[in-house]
């Protein structure tokens, strides 16, 4: 009946697990294991204080209980109506008492290293008890999580960094770890907007459920959608310089209209500049970013609006190169048109996610 009721818990049916677990309380009250896992049903039920009161229960019956004692410094971490220093004290003191009874026990160092960590002092503390856990099973994640955790309270990098690929490689999907490792790798200097979409693109093939990377591969594609603007505006420069529209003093004024000639030679400048600036950089992405891209677009406000920018300053452009101007006014019009509604979002714009 309890082995019944822990497998409902995982698959998220807390009031079935707990109504078989009261049955089997009702049959049996002194039964610690089905108190410990009532705790465990009412903790992940998000329900802390009824969680408190089952291990309690079960702590009473047998306070040597290793598994009573791991679940009760479990449930204090999230009894938010308790202070936090009373509960973490507490919950300290049975991990302590949890491995009085096992000394060997490695998830019980691991988690006692992740509550140390909570004192500035004792962070080194900490270190050291996530390091032994891995020592006594190197194959746990949840040792090798713990390590990370605390080597990054303790700035330990080598450490910190080792024990997230630990993570990895003993489980590949293994969500957190991916969004740091991927976090890491997308961030390093030299990194474009779009290796760094891919970086995160591959993360999420392996994790489709994370959020986290979600929201990354979203600011990622958005940066590299940012960019696009920048090419408008070289384009836009192209025109202004090709019509002259800002001589300087003392030299003389180009006139106009501009020959068809040069025209089409401005007009296969920026074709090459669209053409090897976006459009084969968008083609050469990988399946997953240019899905993204798409999404992003149809989902974002800010997307949408980058890329308008980019089309009107473009636009503006076409129009400045290619029209037989005979007067400076229109085109210098333009020039401004096209320039002016990018220049006033651009460097405010880089933080947002969409």
């Amino acid at each position: 009946m309890v082995e019944r009721a822990d497998a409902l818990i995982d698959l998220g049916r807390f009031d079935e697990a707990a109504a078989l677990l009261g049955r089997r309380l009702a049959e049996d009250p002194d039964d610690v294991r089905a108190w410990t896992k009532l705790a465990r049903c009412r903790l992940a039920a998000k329900d802390p204080e009824q969680a408190l009161d089952a291990i309690d229960e079960a702590l009473r019956r047998s306070p040597d209980d290793i598994n009573a004692l791991y679940m009760h410094a479990q449930v204090l971490r999230r009894a938010k109506h308790l202070e936090v220093a009373q509960r973490w004290q507490q919950a300290e003191a049975s991990l302590r008492a949890a491995l009085r009874v096992d000394p060997q026990n490695s998830a019980v160092h691991a988690a006692l290293g992740e509550f140390v960590l909570f004192y500035p002092h004792r962070r080194a503390e900490a270190l050291e008890l996530a390091r032994e856990a891995v020592r006594l099973d190197p194959e746990d994640v949840r040792a090798y999580e713990s390590l990370w955790m605390t080597a990054a309270g303790a700035s330990d990098t080598d450490t910190y960094n080792w024990a997230l690929r630990q993570v990895l490689r003993l489980e590949p999907t293994n969500g957190r770890a991916l969004m740091l490792v991927s976090g890491q790798e997308a961030n390093q200097p030299g990194v474009t907007a779009g290796r760094a979409a891919e970086i995160y693109a591959d993360a999420l093939a392996v994790h489709p459920d994370s959020p986290g990377l979600r929201m990354d591969l979203d600011r990622a594609t958005y940066r590299m959608l940012r960019g696009v603007r920048w090419l408008a505006l070289i384009c836009l420069a192209a025109a202004g310089a090709m019509v002259d529209l800002f001589p300087t003093e003392g030299e003389a004024v180009r006139e106009l209209p501009v020959p068809l000639g040069n025209r089409l030679w401005v007009l296969t400048i920026m074709a090459a500049i669209w053409g090897f600036g976006a459009w084969r950089r968008y083609r050469r992405l990988r399946a997953g970013v240019r899905l993204n891209v798409r999404s992003l677009v149809r989902r974002g406000r800010w997307a949408r609006i980058v890329l308008a920018q980019a089309s009107w300053t473009t636009l503006c452009a076409l129009l400045i190169s290619q029209l037989p101007w005979t007067d400076h006014t229109v085109p210098q019009v333009l020039f401004w048109a096209g320039l002016l509604p990018t220049l006033s979002t651009i460097w405010f714009d880089r933080r947002k996610p969409r």
